[in-house]
């Protein structure tokens, strides 16, 4: 599996899910209504996206370690359990399509972590937008 799918998966997948089932669990519901709404319904037909700040402060708080996820790419991996090493790093960057310059680490790592929210929030995650910018 590629290094992006196995981070896609452990933000996006099952787990997430659950994290943010349980999250949603505690709002309160919305009231019923005799009239079927359209657009009740529109919403239903498409699957939820998952809220990707809401599962990584899950994750997070869970962690003893006290990681920079939101601005790291290092401790975004290490928080989701993926191989953070420059080489696991250059493989990700591969990937997406980087083309800059592979041995500015600096450069790359603030490249990869943006785009790496950029993707997650093309592949059904709800990022927001100060984690994209």
């Amino acid at each position: 599996m590629s290094v992006f799918g196995s981070l896609m998966g452990k933000i996006l997948g099952n787990s997430a899910r659950a994290s943010e089932a349980k999250a949603n669990a505690a709002k309160p519901a919305a009231p019923a209504t005799s009239a079927p709404s359209t657009t009740a319904a529109t919403a239903t037909a498409a699957p939820p996206k998952v809220d990707v700040e809401l599962v990584l402060e899950t994750m997070a708080a869970g962690n003893q370690q006290k990681l920079d996820w939101r601005n790291s790419i290092v401790d975004l991996m290490k928080l989701v359990g993926i191989d953070s090493s420059l080489a696991n790093r250059k493989a990700l960057a591969q990937e997406l399509g980087y083309t800059g310059d592979m041995n500015d680490s600096a450069a790359m790592n603030v490249w990869l972590h943006k785009e790496v929210m950029r993707k997650l929030a093309e592949n059904g995650g709800h990022v927001p937008t100060n984690l994209t910018d």
